[in-house]
């Protein structure tokens, strides 16, 4: 028997729209609420080791990750380019 999980609808969906499997779909599903429930400071920092490695540098990397931040889909307080580097580098 399988586990009854919250977002069986989609998961159903995306089973019958796709070609994953069942346990794939799951995956999916649990990885894409995983990525939308990172915290603010954890997104602030993983985007800027994930900028700072496709070797932009940090002036371009706040801003470009204050034009990301009110697209989450939970958009946290705007943040200045000051709040943003101290969010990396304490």
């Amino acid at each position: 028997m399988q586990p009854a999980h919250a977002h069986d609808d989609l998961i159903d969906h995306l089973v019958r729209s796709t070609a994953l499997q069942r346990g794939e779909a799951v995956r999916v599903v649990l990885d894409v609420l995983a990525y939308f429930d990172e915290k603010t400071e954890t997104y602030v920092r993983r985007r800027h080791r994930e900028l700072q490695s496709a070797g932009l540098a940090n002036a371009e990397i706040f801003e470009r990750i204050a034009t990301e931040l009110p697209h989450r889909a939970v958009a946290p307080p705007e943040l200045s380019l000051r709040q943003l580097r101290r969010m990396v580098y304490g």
